[in-house]
């Protein structure tokens, strides 16, 4: 499983995308640049929320002072980026899941304290951008009662990781089978789907394709 010391060693970008030629990651400048882009957009006086959807709920790896249950309109979580990396390989991708648009998304916000803002959002970086597989922007979050702006690892369309709308034998089999660096594709899944559980969210979709794996898996150990 990924830890907050790959992170720090930033261990995507140095050290395994370059054992695959053939995976392009963005360059230092352009890294630094899309980092700059999203603080440039936040109030220095803001409150600095990360929408969690997938994995940052249950191993989120950035210090945090708060958690709460939030929802965003304009996006829904799918099976919907190629994991070369993480829960795959060049040869065998595994899913990882996105921000597609249209529809709704339900999830946990993370609040960064104001004095570890840079710090952390460049860990997230590390983790989540790598490749630049998204596109982050701040969106307009419903936080309990009230609504913040939240930064959102929105998929990148043009990305060559974008896998666009898959059909669900495609995402049952690759989750079933595809494994990377940081563990099999069924167990990411199982995560997600127990700690949305956790925080009292239900994704009927998501619990839709754990019975499918759930089923396969079975299927293929006899």
């Amino acid at each position: 499983m990924l830890t907050r010391a790959d992170l720090e060693n930033d261990v995507l970008r140095r050290h395994e995308a370059p054992r695959h030629p053939g995976l392009r990651c963005l360059s230092d400048a352009e890294f630094e640049a899309s980092l700059e882009t999203v603080l440039a957009a936040r109030r220095a006086d803001e409150e600095c929320w990360v929408f969690a959807y997938g994995s940052l709920i249950w191993n989120p790896l950035f210090e945090h002072d708060a958690r709460e249950l939030a929802t965003i309109h304009g996006y829904h979580r799918a099976f919907c980026l190629w994991s070369r990396l993480g829960r795959g390989t060049p040869e065998h991708p595994g899913l990882m899941l996105g921000l597609d648009r249209g529809g709704r998304c339900h999830g946990v916000a993370l609040r960064i304290a104001p004095h570890r803002v840079r710090e952390e959002l460049t860990l997230i970086w590390r983790r989540e951008m790598p490749m630049g597989s998204y596109a982050p922007r701040w969106v307009k979050a419903r936080v309990g009662t009230r609504h913040h702006r939240a930064l959102a690892f929105v998929v990148n369309r043009a990305s060559p990781q974008y896998a666009g709308r898959l059909p669900a034998q495609t995402i049952v089999d690759t989750l079933a089978t595809a494994h990377g660096r940081f563990g099999p594709g069924w167990e990411y899944l199982f995560q997600t789907v127990e700690c949305l559980h956790a925080h009292g969210l239900h994704d009927a979709r998501l619990e839709h394709l754990r019975s499918r794996v759930q089923e396969r898996l079975r299927r293929a150990a006899g």
